[in-house]
């Protein structure tokens, strides 16, 4: 229980000070008088400040004040505390189904008798239109205006839709195609590290700048001190309509960085090494907060591609001081020094400064990290924390290859290219926000590609070049440098302004390689942070992440089956080898070319017209009703059934289920959620030829996201999926166990629904790993899944099935499928959860595995239902209706809140 002390200080701590500096002087609730606040970790600080501010009553401000206290200062996790962020920030996949979903809102609040135009986002939302252009054209001039034609061409309903939002919708922001990537874009414009507090009385009251946003690299803006990280579209919908995010006081671990970078070395090449520490220190659902001098010797953009890469060792955030770099960087991006002064002023006010005091405070753990052992390095095949050396690359190639069943001595004939082997590289990428985001990265890429030039290196014709700047003030940079050119002659083209192949949307590789890609072995480098099975493209089996600049010299290179750090790139003028050290520049080349080219009007320049967007964005039609006029023959767009399914109920059961999927270890977001290209033979397809789309038009999972029937038949219709239940075959099929026949998953889900028989899925370790998807919980619920059993959740999207109604189960430790003797093809029943007061009444049920013979397997499981928040939208029926009842028993006009 609180001292009395301790409730007068948080109680002081909510009467707002004054905190003024270079002439802003702003009301701010001031927490470092709160007793134990001295000690916490800077982040627990941020959470401190926000739960006192935002509490709805001084009890609870002084229980949640209390819970992160208590928890920060014994360095553990602690209890229940509801987070509001100052903004929300959107890419367009998982944007758009958000604003469909407060879209059906208004029609659901219409239905219950109320105003439309409550239903508003209450804080700040900026969408960014980063994910839809795809790399159908590259290597050649134009290459950005064709694909930008295609994008608009395919998206036209989407975009018509999100023009909408932007006018009817307050408080939202919608950045058209074109302008860059959500992260960078966040880093370049939005990041403030103080701002104000959209929901006070007045608008004026000043607090940390933090967000949630709908992709897992939310995280990049930690990197400039900024508090953020991903959730699922549907927990960033109730954050974007003024509901909190309920979450547990996390642990925060210290990564304590020494020494400095050795000359050569990227802030790729320590986000590749940080993440291999921390995924095998264990850091899931923990803060990671950086200190020690070593943070000084590393640039603002450095720390934010490290941040970039938090979700790769499965931590909800790695948060930076904000220091004298830090606010440097923001100011030459376009700051205003005034607000940049008040920001320190504030901080120092708060007692997270810089950081200083880092001795004083408590962590969790301290993990230690040397930047002088951070060597040159890639990850892969496709896994971003098995990080390897530029010396170990074949070795790690060769064996994942071989385990593969790929017998390395065979030599493949290639129309018009000749001979290959095992290996070849179908697609180089100089792409997403974990490296385009620094400077120096891409100008080192730049002067690679002029090294090589100048010794005589020719492109490699097999291999497919992608360049997707993350804003224009990227490409900006290079023209200045004048590496643009150099680029351009070995193929790197920019070809658009967006994620393209760390998405998957590179397009289709080379038609020589891809008439071989059944028999190759082939591989692909990028600059990204994401690679798992599947992910880049349908044709390439390994895929390996590294910087900018080592993505050029192994497209030279061609292959991946090679030790550059020995053996030459290839031959130049007059047959001479290039070795990697002859085209890899200096730090000093590439600290004299920003000198000369990285200043304040280079962003100002690059940010000219964010928000207009392309004439043919301009010239889309879009009208300002309060709600939306939807097409029944639309194919993009279409009204989400949530409100019609969910079901309000207080005990929640399984009876009779069967199991749609028996599914093993690190089953990714990627395996769940529809994501790619979709394929001309799959239930998606069939759906569009049904409704006249040609199969050129098909466009991507992700361009149609905003169409629940499209999603649906996309779930769990991963290529690489291997479910047990499919008899051998890998990718999207399942026993219909009514039947006995091996068929498409969607296809076996209609069945069981249209016999009423509701479905579980049976899974392994980290179930659910990776991006942070809705659609990873929207589908599964739209097949008819109840419950989903596993021997365990990656955070989110065991936060996301529970938004969604869908009851998340865990095997007791030492137990699984395997052990316990389960074969898929029992009924399962699920005894009753009693939900009635929040948590469940009880942490475990009963789950029955009935056999067809009559025989029986009962095991406990825990319920993961972790908060009394959670346990309510469980029982609502999922966020949505749980969202919706609030604001229509609030009454009054919730838009002008």
């Amino acid at each position: 229980m609180a001292t009395s002390d301790f409730r007068a200080a948080v109680l002081a701590a909510r009467r707002p000070a004054r905190v003024e500096a270079s002439g802003i002087a702003r009301p701010a609730t001031v927490v470092s008088g709160v007793p134990g606040a001295e000690r916490l970790p800077r982040a627990l600080v941020t959470l401190l400040e926000n739960v006192v501010r935002r509490a709805a009553t001084d009890d609870d401000a002084v229980r949640m004040a209390e819970a992160v206290v208590r928890a920060g200062c014994a360095g553990e996790a602690g209890d229940e505390i509801e987070f509001m962020p100052a903004r929300v920030l959107f890419q367009d996949f998982t944007g758009v189904p958000v604003f469909v979903d407060f879209a059906a809102m208004r029609d659901a609040m219409v239905e219950r008798g109320g105003d439309p135009l409550r239903v508003n986002p209450l804080v700040p939302c900026t969408l960014v239109v980063d994910h839809s252009v795809i790399a159908d054209e590259a290597e050649c001039p134009g290459a950005v205006e064709a694909n930008q034609r295609l994008e608009a061409r395919r998206n036209r309903e989407r975009f018509a839709f999100l023009k909408w939002a932007s006018r009817s919708f307050r408080n939202v922001e919608i950045v058209p195609p074109g302008g860059g990537i959500c992260h960078q874009l966040n880093i370049e414009r939005l990041c403030s590290v103080v701002t104000t507090d959209a929901l006070s009385d007045g608008g004026d009251h000043a607090c940390f700048d933090t967000l949630v946003g709908t992709d897992s690299h939310t995280t990049t803006a930690n990197g400039v001190g900024v508090l953020g990280w991903g959730v699922g579209g549907i927990e960033a919908e109730a954050a974007a309509l003024g509901q909190p995010v309920s979450m547990l006081v996390p642990p925060v671990t210290e990564l304590r960085l020494v020494g400095a970078l050795r000359p050569g070395s990227s802030g790729m090449d320590v986000a590749l090494t940080v993440a291999q520490l921390l995924r095998s220190a264990g850091v899931v659902g923990s803060i990671v907060e950086v200190t020690g001098e070593g943070v000084s010797s590393l640039t603002a953009t450095q720390r934010a591609c490290v941040a970039n890469m938090t979700p790769e060792y499965g931590a909800t955030a790695t948060l930076f001081p904000v220091d004298d770099a830090t606010l440097d960087y923001l100011e030459l991006a376009g700051r205003d020094p005034a607000e940049l002064a008040f920001a320190r002023a504030y901080l120092e006010a708060q007692g997270v400064w810089g950081d200083e005091g880092a001795d004083r405070r408590t962590y969790a753990r301290t993990l230690e990290l040397d930047l002088s052992s951070v060597e040159p390095s890639l990850a892969g095949p496709s896994r971003p924390h098995d990080r390897v050396g530029v010396s170990g690359l074949r070795e790690r190639f060769e064996s994942s290859a071989r385990a593969a069943g790929r017998d390395l001595s065979e030599r493949f004939e290639v129309e018009g290219v000749g001979e290959l082997a095992h290996g070849a590289i179908a697609i180089a990428a100089i792409t997403s926000c974990t490296t385009a985001t620094d400077p120096a990265m891409m100008v080192a890429a730049g002067l690679a590609a002029r090294h090589a030039v100048e010794r005589g290196l020719r492109p490699r014709p097999w291999v497919k070049k992608v360049l997707a700047p993350g804003s224009h003030a990227t490409e900006l940079l290079l023209e200045r440098c004048g590496l643009i050119e150099p680029l351009r002659e070995l193929g790197f083209y920019t070809c658009g302004f967006g994620c393209m192949s760390c998405i998957g949307n590179s397009g289709e590789i080379k038609d020589c390689l891809r008439a071989r890609a059944a028999d190759m072995e082939l591989t692909s480098v990028l600059s990204g942070n994401r690679n798992f099975e599947g992910r880049i493209s349908p044709d390439v089996s390994q895929n390996y992440l590294c910087q900018p600049a080592l993505v050029v010299a192994y497209s030279l290179a061609g292959t991946v089956d090679v030790d550059l750090s020995v053996e030459p790139i290839g031959l130049g003028e007059g047959g001479a080898p290039v070795m990697l050290s002859d085209i890899m520049p200096t730090d000093e080349e590439v600290a004299a070319a920003l000198a000369g080219s990285l200043d304040a009007s280079l962003f100002e320049e690059g940010a000219r017209g964010l928000l207009e967007g392309s004439s043919t964005w301009r010239s889309i039609e879009a009208g300002e009703s309060a709600t939306f006029p939807w097409d029944e023959s639309s194919t993009y767009v279409r009204r989400a059934p949530y409100f019609e399914i969910a079901r309000e109920r207080r005990v929640v059961s399984v009876e009779g289920a069967r199991a749609l999927a028996m599914l093993g270890d690190f089953v990714t977001t990627d395996h769940i959620s529809p994501a790619g290209s979709i394929a001309a033979d799959s239930p998606a397809a069939r759906y569009l030829e049904e409704r006249g789309v040609e199969r050129e038009d098909f466009n991507t999972y992700g361009a149609r996201r905003g169409n629940h029937e499209v999603m649906a038949r996309g779930t769990f219709a991963n290529v690489r999926l291997k479910n047990a239940l499919a008899d051998g075959r890998v990718g999207g099929w399942t026993k219909n166990l009514l039947t006995g026949e091996v068929v498409p998953i969607f296809d076996a889900a209609r069945a069981y629904g249209d016999a009423g028989v509701p479905l579980v899925v049976v899974a392994g370790k980290l179930y659910g790993s990776g991006s942070s998807r809705d659609w990873a919980g929207k589908g599964p619920l739209l097949l008819g899944v109840r419950a989903v059993i596993a021997e365990s959740f990656e955070r989110i999207h065991r936060s996301n099935l529970v938004q969604m109604g869908v009851l998340p189960l865990q095997f007791l430790d030492g137990q699984g499928a395997e052990s316990l003797g389960l074969r898929g093809d029992e009924t399962f029943d699920v005894a009753p959860v009693d939900l009635s007061g929040g948590l469940p009444a009880r942490r475990t049920t009963v789950v029955t595995a009935r056999r067809a013979d009559g025989t029986e397997t009962r095991f406990e499981c825990v319920v993961r239902v972790d908060t009394p928040m959670e346990g309510a939208f469980l029982s609502s029926g999922g966020i949505l209706p749980y969202v919706l009842g609030r604001i229509a028993e609030q009454g009054g006009d919730e838009s002008r809140r």
